[in-house]
């Protein structure tokens, strides 16, 4: 079977695509992890007093607003991670980056865990993030340039469903660890993923769109044929190369398939007849393409539209106000409830973002990304006015369903299918500078909302989701103008339909 036709992913794809998400695990570990033990952690009975153990303080006093930039501090980790990432896997490579990250999560963890101040707790919670931004530009990357082309949507979507479940495992874990000294393990429990991703990663092959933009073309090859198991490769070979093309020249897709069918025997005839394995030369100056920078992005005039949908497509994530609800739904859910259901429904927050991220993961190769977007965001909206209402007449089913049904609207398409676009849509040359910007913007964002919701909500109280229900209305009307679908598509076609758009407004 020819891979390119292919609708089944391999066992071990599959493999290496679970190693890769144990970073996405612990990245939602990170961001779930303060929610049931907050009061734990900067509150309790015996405040900085050394009563349980003589070693630590039981916890960590801090008062709201510091408490709220010490959860949020993870997201200038996330920056820094993110802004640096782009350069860190174009110059070591997919696999390399991931194996690298997870210091963040060891050190962080640690340090989080014997925490003896504020300011060690803030340390490690910035360790953390720059692993959790270098994760969260890295895992997309590697998972989708892995994945077989009918494939990529679901595959894609694994970085976010093993984020919720992270996300679900440590609200979980909450429940009995949201006690004195115990919220520390609750922190330092990032460690196990990140030291299993560690001894697991090496038995995974590199990106092979990575190795042909580097010009190790036997070693791509090789990559390839493992990660499709038999399968005929030699088309899909030939479409990772033209990938890194300039495409000055507006050559339709459909003539630029019947090139690559026609060439693929004399390809193999070729590497065959060459002992070294080395591409032909006209190959080499195909992939010859220096990887643009971050500047470089915004300069190209064929990157630079799609590049600006992808960041825009960022900031909206988190400006609808997911992570507002994920940071602070035992606060929200407390007006309405006593502290007991408040948790439990808290919890029950996590689980429909995780049980919906199964529902993205099984529809998004049948749906499509735009369709999946439009519904997430005009759901999003939806909800965010009748959690208002809920909020103005004090009625706690209303509010507990309007959650739940924002919860569920984000998860099945404004939550995963960000992530999904850098490398479904731009090539290789350029995909890591472009993840590395809109991971940037996505981090800048998240750090905002966290710092800036816990004030918001307490002067607007339930009105601050009107301004979330503005976001999304304003992101459903960018989508239907902006955003391409990008199921079944080659980089190839896309790069085409943006020359032939320019070509057109000239």
């Amino acid at each position: 079977m020819d891979s390119l036709e292919s609708h089944k992913t391999t066992w071990y794809l599959n493999y290496c695509v679970f190693v890769a998400c144990l970073s996405s695990f612990a990245n939602g570990w990170v961001i779930g992890s303060p929610n049931l033990v907050g009061e734990a952690t900067h509150n309790c009975k015996n405040g900085d007093q050394h009563v349980v153990h003589s070693l630590f303080p039981d916890c960590l006093l801090m008062n709201s607003a510091m408490w709220g930039f010490a959860v949020a501090s993870f997201c200038i980790g996330g920056l820094i991670g993110s802004l640096s990432g782009g350069y860190i896997q174009s110059t070591l490579g997919r696999k390399m980056t991931l194996l690298l990250h997870n210091s963040g999560f060891i050190l962080g963890g640690a340090f989080i865990g014997f925490s003896l101040n504020v300011p060690m707790f803030i340390i490690g919670r910035i360790f953390c993030g720059f692993a959790c931004g270098l994760g969260s530009l890295v895992v997309p990357s590697y998972i989708i340039e892995i994945s077989t082309l009918h494939a990529r949507g679901a595959v894609g979507c694994c970085h976010q469903f093993l984020l919720v479940l992270g996300i679900l495992a440590s609200s979980g874990a909450g429940f009995p660890l949201s006690t004195v000294p115990l919220w520390r393990l609750n922190y330092a429990l990032v460690i196990f993923p990140s030291v299993m991703q560690v001894c697991l990663i090496p038995t995974c092959v590199e990106s092979p769109r990575w190795l042909i933009n580097v010009n190790r073309m036997k070693d791509a090859r090789q990559a390839l044929q493992k990660l499709r198991n038999g399968m005929e490769i030699d088309r899909e070979f030939q479409s990772l190369q033209t990938v890194n093309e300039d495409h000055d020249t507006p050559t339709p897709p459909s003539e630029r398939e019947v090139t690559k069918k026609v060439s693929s025997s004399s390809l193999v005839v070729d590497e065959n007849l060459n002992h070294n394995n080395d591409e032909p030369q006209s190959t080499k100056k195909a992939t010859q393409k220096t990887n643009l920078s971050i500047l470089g992005i915004f300069r190209d005039p064929m990157i630079r539209p799609l590049a600006w949908t992808i960041l825009w497509l960022h900031v909206i994530q988190q400006l609808i106000g997911m992570n507002a609800v994920m940071y602070y739904s035992n606060q929200i859910f407390s007006l309405a409830f006593n502290d007991s259901t408040a948790k439990w429904m808290a919890f029950c927050t996590t689980l429909v973002n995780f049980l919906m991220t199964i529902v993205a993961v099984a529809t998004i190769d049948r749906m499509g990304r735009r369709p999946l977007l439009l519904l997430a965001e005009s759901g999003a909206c939806f909800f965010s006015l009748l959690l208002v209402v809920g909020f103005i007449f004090q009625v706690p089913g209303l509010l507990v369903f309007s959650v739940f049904g924002y919860v569920a609207s984000f998860a099945v398409g404004v939550g995963p299918i960000p992530w999904l676009l850098p490398s479904e849509m731009i090539p290789t040359y350029a995909s890591s500078a472009v993840g590395a910007a809109s991971t940037a913007a996505n981090w800048t964002m998240n750090f905002v909302i966290g710092q800036s919701f816990p004030i918001i909500f307490e002067y607007m109280h339930g009105y601050s989701f009107l301004i979330f229900a503005t976001v999304a209305l304003l992101a459903f009307i960018f989508t239907y103008v902006k955003v391409p679908e990008t199921k079944g598509r080659s980089i190839d076609s896309i790069m085409y339909s943006v020359k032939k758009e320019r070509a057109m407004k000239k």
